[in-house]
């Protein structure tokens, strides 16, 4: 016997479970194959109780005897869909239809003697088919295809059949055709005698009807009036696929996946919001409506919409994975502006809720004026000074507010307001910033001696050590409101010789005051650090930015990791003026258009309206007509009352627009 030797591969061990076979004998039975493995169950390593046994022992991370929440949340739909419950959604919707109906009857209504003309040329044609028809329907010509049809295959049963239906039918058609025939001579006959004026009436229509009759199929005498656009209804497949194409890998994954997409569900119908539709779905796991956000190009190319249209949320009564996706059908800066509600109410209360704009639906944005600091900031000509005389001028309406507004422009933006200022000035002068830094240190005394008061009060009438409005309303405690405006702040915060105390003493004022019933505004369109400074930028509570050309400046007014969120301010493009995000109102920020309807409402001539818009000239009266859908007459009433609730009877009265403009 031979024996073969390989060198250079090491021996394997012998193995404490391997058995033996004796090969000169047959085996038994073969060996039986081994099961299939089956799904690996979690677990988790447990020591094991015995010290001679060194591996770990597993078991199930999923216990059976693991119970249930017992937690069911149950959300009711609504019975009536929202564009009726909604103001907004209700006048929208009538708005549409009822001038879409009154554009239709004017359009036709002109062209109605046109219309007869052509009927009327029309006619002879259409009386020759009526006379066509007639004839073919009398002698059954419809049925003359099958009885030829029965004669080609020789059928003899069937063209008897068909033969003696169409003698019955001729025989009932040819008399009601003679009947009809002489009771309608008949009937004309009368008419001319009796009532020659029905008779022409009734040939007239006569003669309307052959028109229509007519009328080329391709070429009908009454057009539409409106032409409908290819605008699409918002369906769950267009979303699906307006999702799948913003380049997010996981979602893409999910919806070529299917069944349960990864969690991904509609979690409601879609439904009209407003002016436009809301769909309501959960995402897949791991995704936010963040990233959602941060892609609002792509997704309004898949949902072929503008940017403006689109606008994906995050539903703060949900879990972080909801996402609501409002399509609008126009975008925001086209939308039609409903009125501003203080039209109803001639004051305000600056320790409530304040209406000063509107969002996406066009639903009212209210803001909370009272404890807390403002920061506004955007580029030039986008209506960052609007907004900030926006709520000046809400804080002119509360008749305990005093108001101090500084314009380092110089102006005049905030010149409507001098006569209800306490403190005024507009320029950029050293005496300007001198005036500016006078007042500031007044405020400070103020600030101190409100801290004094708050702390003598007894704790049952100040029990949070802050102004409230019971505080507010005793003059004697000289607690009133006290609201403070700078627009293009960076200006005194820049000035070499008083620039520092003017930080230090703005600073003070936007940490201590809000708190002390002491309200700071502040407006720049350039933030950055130097302009708006960290002890500012830092402690404001609410925070509006409107266009911005990058990051840094979007995150030094929305505050830190706002553009990584998805909260970005460059999304805005160069015509949507008055439009921003504001965040501290609520837990989430949001998209405001703020209401330019408080200047006019409060007599502000029309050039400066124009001015501050950045509307033309040729179209200013129709935009104007667009924000507040009242008469002249009305309007200036309204804010007559208005000056007289707050500076009290003037002989002069409210000056008259057009006196300022010049006509």
């Amino acid at each position: 016997m031979s024996e073969n030797t390989v060198v250079g591969q090491p021996e394997e061990p012998e193995r404490p479970d391997a058995e033996v076979f004796d090969i000169t004998t047959k085996r038994s039975a073969a060996a039986p194959a081994p099961e299939p493995a089956e799904a690996p169950v979690p677990s988790v390593p447990v020591e094991a109780e015995d010290d001679e046994d060194e591996s770990p022992r597993l078991r199930p991370v999923d216990s059976p005897s693991l119970p249930d929440p017992g937690i069911t949340t149950y959300k009711r739909q609504p019975i009536l869909p929202s564009w009726i419950t909604t103001k907004p959604g209700f006048v929208s919707t009538t708005q549409r239809a009822a001038s879409n109906a009154f554009y239709a009857t004017a359009f036709h209504g002109i062209r109605t003697p046109w219309y007869a003309l052509r009927l009327g040329m029309n006619a002879p044609r259409g009386a020759a088919r009526m006379v066509r028809d007639t004839n073919r329907w009398m002698w059954d010509a419809e049925a003359a295809p099958l009885r030829a049809y029965e004669v080609y295959k020789e059928n003899t049963a069937e063209y008897l059949k068909l033969s003696r239906q169409r003698d019955s039918r001729v025989r009932l058609r040819v008399f009601v055709t003679v009947v009809g025939a002489v009771f309608g001579a008949g009937f004309a006959l009368t008419m001319y005698v009796m009532a020659p004026g029905w008779l022409a009436v009734l040939a007239s229509a006569a003669v309307l009807v052959a028109g229509f009759w007519g009328a080329p199929k391709d070429q009908p005498v009454i057009g539409p009036a409106v032409l409908k656009t290819e605008l699409q209804k918002l369906t769950g497949s267009i979303v699906l696929r307006a999702l799948d194409n913003i380049g997010n890998a996981k979602l893409s994954a999910a919806i070529k996946k299917g069944g349960d997409m990864n969690g991904m569900r509609f979690t409601s119908e879609i439904t009209r919001d407003g002016p436009g539709y809301r769909a309501d779905l959960d995402l897949p796991w791991g995704v936010t409506p963040e990233d959602i956000m941060e892609a609002r190009k792509p997704l309004a190319s898949g949902l072929r919409r503008k940017v403006g249209c689109v606008w994906p949320s995050a539903d703060p009564t949900e879990h972080e994975g909801r996402l609501i996706l409002w399509v609008g059908d126009k975008p925001m800066n086209e939308t039609t502006k409903p009125a501003w509600p203080l039209l109803k109410s001639g004051s305000v209360d600056l320790f409530k809720p304040v209406v000063f704009g509107n969002d996406q639906r066009m639903g009212d944005v209210a803001v909370t004026l009272m404890f807390a600091s403002v920061v506004v900031g955007s580029i030039p000509r986008m209506g960052k000074t609007f907004l900030m005389r926006l709520f000046l001028l809400i804080a002119a309406l509360d008749p305990r507010a005093e108001l101090y507004a500084f314009d380092f422009k110089g102006t005049g933006d905030f010149g409507a307001l001098e006569p209800v200022c306490h403190r005024y000035r507009a320029g950029d002068e050293d005496e300007d910033i001198l005036y500016v830094l006078e007042s500031l240190r007044e405020l400070r005394t103020e600030l101190r001696r409100r801290a004094k008061v708050i702390k003598s009060l007894p704790r049952s009438r100040c029990p949070e050590s802050k102004v409230t409005p019971e505080l507010a309303n005793d003059k004697s405690l000289g607690l009133h409101p006290i609201v403070v405006g700078f627009d293009e702040c960076q200006v005194p915060f820049e000035h070499e010789k008083y620039g520092a105390e003017l930080e230090e003493i703005a600073t003070d004022l936007c940490k201590r005051g809000p708190a002390l019933g002491m309200v700071t505004l502040f407006g720049t369109q350039r933030p950055d650090a130097k302009s708006l400074p960290t002890g500012i930028s830092a402690n404001a509570v609410l925070r509006f930015c409107l266009k911005v050309m990058g990051q840094p400046a979007n995150d030094m007014v929305l505050g830190t990791s706002m553009y990584k969120a998805g909260y970005r301010a460059t999304m805005f493009s160069r015509t949507d003026r008055g439009i921003c995000w504001m965040a501290g109102e609520g837990d989430d920020p949001r998209i405001v258009a703020s209401a330019s309807t408080v200047l006019m409402l409060l007599g502000v001539p029309d050039r400066v309206i124009d001015q501050i818009m950045g509307w033309e000239p040729g179209t200013s009266a129709r935009m104007r007509a667009r924000y507040l859908h009242v008469p002249d007459a009305m309007l200036k009433d309204v804010a007559q009352k208005i000056a007289e609730a707050i500076w009290g009877p003037s002989e002069k009265g409210l000056v008259d627009k057009d006196q300022d403009n010049g006509t």
